[in-house]
C-alpha cells in the first residue's frame, strides 16, 4: 500500500469489506478523467481466492462514507459482490433478449461533462461474451443529469454501478448500442425515467413470471454453462432484480421451481447448468444472434429501388 493515499479512506474501506467478507488486496493511487487523485483498491475472496478473481473499486480519494445511508449502501454493494466474485465469470451478465456481456474498463469516478452539458459521464466498455472471436465490443459514455444526481446517495462507483450497468443493459434491449470490432464511443443516458421518486427506487423493465424464468435459464446456460464450466452462477444478484423489476427472494423462488425439472443444479443462491439445459444451446445461439441483429442499424430496402417519399 502506498502511504500518499488518505489513511481514513483505506481503514474504513478495508473494515467495510472485512464485514462484507472480503479481503483488501491492494490499494494504490490513481488519477480521475481530469488528473485528480483516486484511491483505486483490489478487493478479493479469503484465502486462495483473494488473487484469482478481485473487485477494482475506484473512489475519489477525498472519499469519505462515515453517514449511516453511505455506510449501509457500502457493505451491502461490497457483501453483493462477495457473492459475484463467485461466479466463474463475475464480470459478465445477461440481457433480456438473450446476450451475454462483459462490462469491463469502466473509468470510475464519474467525471463532468467536458462538452458544456450539465451532466456527470462515466466512460467504459461492454463486449459480447459469446466465447467466441469476433471480439464485437461497444464503447460507450454513460451520462448522468444533475437532475437525476440528486436521487443517488453519492456519485461514486458503489452507489451508481447497478443502475448504470442496468442503463446499459435497458439501452441494448431497445436496439439502439451496436457492437463493433472498433468504433466511436456510444452514448447511454442515465434519466429520471429510469427512477420511481413515489415507490422511491429505480424501474427499468417490466417483466413477467415467464420472462423472469426465461432471464434466468438464460443466465445459467451462458454464465454456468457455456462460459463457466459449469461452475454454478448467484441467482439471487440485487442488480437482476433492479433490471427486471423484482425481488431476489422472486429470483430464488422462480429457479427453485424450475429445479425440479432438471435444467438446472441449485445450491442455496447458486444454480449450475445441467446438461439438460445445455442440450438447449442451439435455442440459446439463435437469440443471440436475433438479439444482436436487432442491435445492427437495418437498412430500408424501399429506398433503394427509389421509393423514398420525399
Amino acid at each position: 500500500m502506498t502511504t500518499a493515499l488518505n489513511s481514513t479512506l483505506v481503514s474504513a474501506l478495508e473494515a467495510a469489506a472485512a464485514q462484507a467478507g472480503l479481503v483488501l488486496v491492494s490499494a494504490t493511487e490513481g488519477s480521475d478523467f481530469h488528473g485528480l487523485p483516486t484511491a483505486v483498491f483490489q478487493l478479493g475472496l479469503p484465502g486462495a481466492d483473494a488473487a484469482s478473481r478481485t473487485l477494482k473499486l475506484e473512489l475519489n480519494e477525498g472519499f469519505v462514507f462515515d453517514t449511516t445511508e453511505l455506510l449501509t449502501t457500502m457493505t451491502a454493494y461490497l457483501a453483493a459482490q462477495a457473492r459475484r466474485l463467485r461466479n466463474p465469470r463475475p464480470d459478465c451478465s445477461v440481457t433480456l433478449g438473450g446476450l451475454p456481456l462483459a462490462f469491463g474498463q469502466f473509468q470510475w469516478p464519474f467525471h463532468r461533462s467536458t462538452s458544456g452539458a450539465d451532466t456527470y459521464i462515466v466512460h467504459g466498455e461492454v463486449h459480447l461474451a459469446d466465447g467466441g472471436a469476433l471480439n464485437l465490443h461497444a464503447k460507450v459514455a454513460a451520462s448522468v443529469t444533475l437532475t437525476f444526481a440528486e436521487i443517488v446517495p453519492a456519485m461514486e462507483q458503489p452507489y451508481a454501478e447497478s443502475f448504470v450497468y442496468n442503463a446499459v443493459r435497458k439501452v441494448v434491449d431497445q436496439g439502439q448500442l451496436e457492437f463493433l470490432k472498433s468504433g466511436n464511443r456510444q452514448p447511454v443516458p442515465v434519466t429520471t425515467r429510469y427512477y420511481s421518486r413515489w415507490q422511491k427506487k429505480f424501474l427499468f423493465t417490466e417483466t413477467t413470471d415467464t420472462e423472469r424464468l426465461e432471464y434466468l435459464l438464460c443466465k445459467v446456460y451462458w454464465l454456468s454453462g457455456a462460459l463457466g464450466a459449469g461452475e454454478p452462477v448467484w441467482i439471487a444478484d440485487p442488480m437482476d432484480a433492479q433490471y427486471l423489476n423484482t425481488t431476489e427472494a422472486d429470483l430464488l423462488r422462480m429457479v427453485g421451481d424450475k429445479a425440479g425439472e432438471g435444467l438446472i443444479r441449485l445450491e442455496g443462491e447458486f444454480a449450475a447448468a445441467t446438461p439438460l439445459l445445455l442440450a438447449r444451446a442451439p435455442e440459446y445461439q439463435a437469440r443471440l444472434d436475433a438479439a444482436l441483429n436487432f442491435t445492427k442499424p437495418q437498412f430500408n430496402e424501399s429506398m433503394r429501388a427509389g421509393h423514398a417519399n420525399m
